[in-house]
């Protein structure tokens, strides 16, 4: 019977790398501080949330060449159709 290898690691690889994971712990890490802004060269305003804080570390980890997937497109939560609110919107105003 042949013995197989014990590892915490799957053989067939991760989907991020540990340079990923570094660069998003790096990311957290600066959330705390208050010291993550948002934006081109930092200019926007300091990061609150949790999740856009991981994909700004996984932005930067892309950017350094790390193993880490393509960003998803289209990741907005609304309908396909959905048409502009502000047309629908006037049509139902009263007139007085």
């Amino acid at each position: 019977m042949p013995t197989r290898k014990s590892s915490s690691k799957s053989s067939g690889g991760g989907r991020y790398g540990e340079a990923a994971s570094k660069s998003v712990e790096s990311a957290m890490r600066r959330r705390k501080h208050g010291t993550l802004k948002s934006g081109k060269s930092g200019h926007g305003g300091t990061v609150k949330s949790r999740a856009q804080a991981i994909a700004i570390g996984l932005s930067e980890a892309r950017k350094k060449g790390a193993k880490v997937p393509p960003p998803r497109r289209g990741s907005s939560r609304r309908s396909a159709g959905g048409s502009s609110r502000s047309g629908s919107r006037s049509s139902s105003r009263r007139s007085t």
